[in-house]
């Protein structure tokens, strides 16, 4: 029967004969579990908050007459959740028969790989949600009737057929994203899981003090 981190742990974070009081070795313990045990529920809770989203404005946008953005958007969400979970596998697949803070340095390079994934589809998703977007709102006839009462008599400049400025424009919003989408992946990691990464940082860096 697999170990479970509890029980792992107790064995503590350094080797047997290191001289580090009880209560400190007990103290990193407690807060290494606490750390992943936190992990591991935003990220289920976030998936399945995806998983939820994507339905939703699948659902909304047959109401706003937009359907095309929403099953574009609906495939995309699904496909990251589906990404994510295979991941999530490579974290239950960590040796548990190690000391905490051998898992704790595994966990560490699990979610480095994780988010170096994620980074790299990040530099199409946020391009792709761009295109859903736009082709959403292209293919809605409400959406040009609505637009061609804004814009009045304004004709946009045509050469065989395609509004060239307008075609040049949604050209370089998506080269734009793609070029910084890793970089607001970074920004969205920083603000939902910011705290995680720097208490699980200053942790691995406290045990390795104490290991030295």
């Amino acid at each position: 029967m697999e170990k479970s981190i509890e029980s792992i742990w107790k064995q503590g974070f350094l080797e047997n004969d290191a001289m580090v009081a009880p209560k400190l070795n007990n103290l990193y313990n407690q807060k290494s579990i606490h750390i992943i045990d936190k992990f591991k529920r935003m990220f289920k809770i976030n998936l399945n908050a995806l998983v939820v989203f994507s339905f939703f404005i699948l659902i909304a946008s047959f109401f706003v007459k937009i359907p095309v953005m929403g099953v574009l958007m609906f495939i995309l969400f699904n496909v990251i959740v589906i990404v994510n979970k295979r991941l999530l596998k490579g974290l239950n697949d960590i040796d548990k028969n190690v000391s905490s803070y051998q898992y704790l340095k595994s966990f560490d390079t699990w979610m480095k790989a994780q988010i170096a994934v994620n980074y790299k589809m990040s530099k199409y998703i946020y391009p792709y949600i761009f295109i859903a977007m736009v082709s959403g709102f292209g293919f809605s006839s409400h959406f040009r009737e609505t637009l061609n009462r804004i814009l009045g008599g304004y004709q946009p400049y045509v050469l065989y057929g395609i509004p060239v400025f307008w075609v040049l424009t949604m050209i370089a919003i998506v080269v734009v994203l793609a070029i910084f989408g890793g970089r607001i992946y970074k920004w969205d990691l920083k603000i939902v899981y910011g705290r995680i990464l720097k208490k699980l940082d200053e942790l691995i860096a406290d045990m390795e003090d104490l290991r030295a």
